[in-house]
């Protein structure tokens, strides 16, 4: 084992209380511990100056991406099946209004969460800040279980899965005929293959060559769906083309009666998708919103990659850019989400059959395609379903890249098994950890199981085990910034730390790195809805008849496996020694930093009165942060 192994955190002594270091000289005391001496070097938890190193071989990765390039690959990696594929399920289910409602409020529940993520990222840049900050706040096996959690790729295979189904194109409406002949004759077995290849190699480019590809592939994607929702808004006022479906102006068509705000009924369906009953009134109206909400949960998921990165960002020395970057991912994803759902309602109604289970085709339920169809431009669904099939796929890179970076840091921690396991798996070649990104494939290899059932079924299990994995770790990430902001305060009973250092974990000093007001609250908000979601997500497998055991072990087999994770943890470390099975964690407030002026990024502040040249500047530059 290498001498800074010996260093890192889960070799400390554990406590409860807060663990201040200061980096004063060579050798500094812990205020809480006088008689202990820390030494001033990092440990593992943030190698120290990783980007000057830059080890052809070694441990550690490489800071090279720039703000740009973080801001992009989450970006990259939430936009996917999840909006372009699933957004028609979630019209058809709550109506034009319940599913826009959906995407909003869900919406709100993913910015607390990455709000409170990244808040602690800002303040102490850490590798896999998702694993390491329940680690150090809640409890130990805590963050070994949600790493585990993390690293297993089922989010990866998921995009793979949708790959494969969304490349099998068909729309038969009676009236249009589109068919990729080549996707649908070639079994998925191949195209899963073909596809985990490609994310692979492009995983194993150096980290600046990755970061560049995806800053290419954000690009596309934003560009995509800005066009997407102008192109929405135009079919609903234009006055139709002489091959569309209908003659009339649609306009608000969809939102009025027959039609409505939500939808009224709930249709409880089998796994063929096969109508068992009609659930009507106030509970079928909460029910379609109650499943609506789930199926949005999921659109959102990747988001949380703005703080994975951090350890491969030359831009930490600059405490903001997370801040910018969290509150820029949030404004993107939710704003764009919200009015692609809201512009798609008014141009494809609820109660069209290719949405509510007759497509012949995973793309052919998306009501995009079904909008340029239906328009008279069904050459513009061949490259919708293109631009499906490369977001899919890019969100298997991003996945595959979070994956790899959080095994790699579980590597770190010796928590991977055998040395001779672990040794590998730490290793690192060009800042890439190669063993970890090919074991992460081999666990990629679960979305063979994807290659059966009808069009999408098997996705849609993938999609309800992910949504249950990312509540978990949600949850996790919430209940750690509430620990977090309560070892913040207790920092100030102690009254035993320089002025300097204090500052630093002052949520008022004009230099504390990222501040949300109410964050607490926000915190507590995403916890509580989080466990509620993750409670009742599988509520509709309990409605079929007979008792649907497929979607309820897709839906609830996270919790469990979560649960067996924290016990083997707490079995290794302790044995049957139940009364040392009590919460472990550092509250460790090391390796923290502040914005380097009180002037900060992202705020407009004009320096002059009236319009000046300096005026104009400053604004175009304020533009260009919110936007690169």
């Amino acid at each position: 084992m290498s001498t800074s192994t010996s260093t890192m955190d889960h070799e400390k002594p554990e406590v409860v209380s807060p663990r201040v270091y200061e980096y004063l000289s060579e050798a500094t005391r812990s205020p809480v511990s006088p008689d202990i001496e820390y030494p001033r070097s990092p440990s593992l938890d943030e190698p120290g100056n990783v980007d000057e190193r830059k080890d052809l071989k070694g441990e550690s990765v490489w800071r090279v991406l720039g703000e740009r390039h973080i801001n992009m690959i989450a970006f990259s990696g939430t936009i996917g099946n999840g909006l372009f594929l699933g957004c028609g399920t979630s019209l058809a289910v709550a109506g034009a209004g319940g599913s826009v409602l959906s995407y909003v409020l869900m919406g709100t529940v993913i910015s607390s969460i990455i709000s409170s993520l990244c808040e602690m990222t800002a303040l102490m840049p850490v590798n896999a800040p998702v694993m390491e900050f329940p680690r150090r706040f809640l409890d130990r096996g805590v963050g070994f279980a949600v790493g585990w959690m993390f690293a297993y790729a089922v989010l990866a295979a998921d995009e793979l899965v949708a790959v494969s189904n969304t490349i099998k194109f068909r729309y038969d409406d009676g009236r249009t005929y589109l068919n990729w002949s080549t996707g649908n004759n070639v079994d998925n077995a191949v195209w899963i293959s073909l596809f985990l290849v490609i994310v692979i190699v492009i995983n194993m480019f150096p980290v600046r060559v990755f970061g560049e590809l995806e800053y290419i592939f954000g690009c596309i994607k934003i560009t995509f769906i800005v066009m997407l929702i102008m192109l929405m808004l135009i079919l609903g006022i234009m006055k139709p083309r002489a091959d569309a479906y209908y003659t009339q102006t649609i306009g608000s068509r969809y939102w009025d009666s027959p039609y409505s705000f939500f939808n009224p009924t709930y249709h409880v369906k089998d796994e063929d998708g096969n109508l068992q009953r009609d659930i009507k009134g106030t509970l079928g109206t909460f029910l379609a919103m109650w499943t609506t909400i789930v199926h949005a949960i999921f659109a959102y998921v990747g988001m949380d990659i703005i703080a994975s990165t951090a350890a491969e960002s030359k831009s930490l020395a600059d405490a903001e850019s997370m801040k910018m970057g969290a509150r820029k991912i949030n404004i993107r994803i939710i704003t764009l989400y919200a009015l692609a759902m809201l512009t798609v309602s008014f141009v494809v109604p609820r109660d069209h059959p290719f949405i509510n289970g007759k497509a012949q085709s995973v793309g052919a339920k998306s009501p995009f395609i079904i909008a340029v169809v239906e328009a008279g431009i069904p050459s513009a669904a061949h490259f919708f379903n293109a631009i499906f099939v490369f977001s899919s796929f890019t969100c298997a890179i991003n996945s595959m890249y979070v994956a790899s970076r959080v095994l790699h840091t579980l590597a770190l921690q010796d928590q991977t098994g055998p040395e001779f396991i672990t040794r590998r798996l730490r290793a690192c070649r060009s800042g890439v950890p190669i063993r970890a990104v090919l074991v992460t494939a081999a666990m990629m290899l679960i979305g063979y199981m994807g290659r059966t059932g009808t069009p999408g079924e098997r996705l849609s299990e993938l999609a309800s085990n992910c949504t249950v994995t990312f509540l978990i770790v949600y949850t996790a990430v919430c209940a750690t910034y509430l620990s977090f902001f309560k070892t913040l305060e207790d920092v100030k009973l102690y009254g035993n730390t320089s002025e300097s250092q204090a500052a630093m974990y002052d949520r008022d000093h004009p230099r504390y790195p990222y501040k949300s007001h109410g964050q607490w609250l926000k915190a507590a908000y995403g916890m509580v809805a989080c466990l509620i979601l993750l409670i009742f997500n599988g509520v509709t497998a309990f409605l079929e008849d007979p008792f649907d055991t497929r979607r309820f072990i897709a839906s609830y087999i996270g919790i469990p496996v979560f649960i067996l994770l924290i016990l083997g943890y707490k079995i290794r470390r302790h044995g049957f020694r139940f009364h040392q099975w009590g919460p472990e964690r550092s509250n460790d407030l090391r390796n923290t930093i502040q914005a380097s002026s009180e002037t900060r990024k992202g705020k407009l502040e004009f320096p002059d009165n009236g319009f000046t040249k300096d005026n104009g500047r400053i604004f175009v530059n304020w533009i260009w942060v919110w936007l690169k």
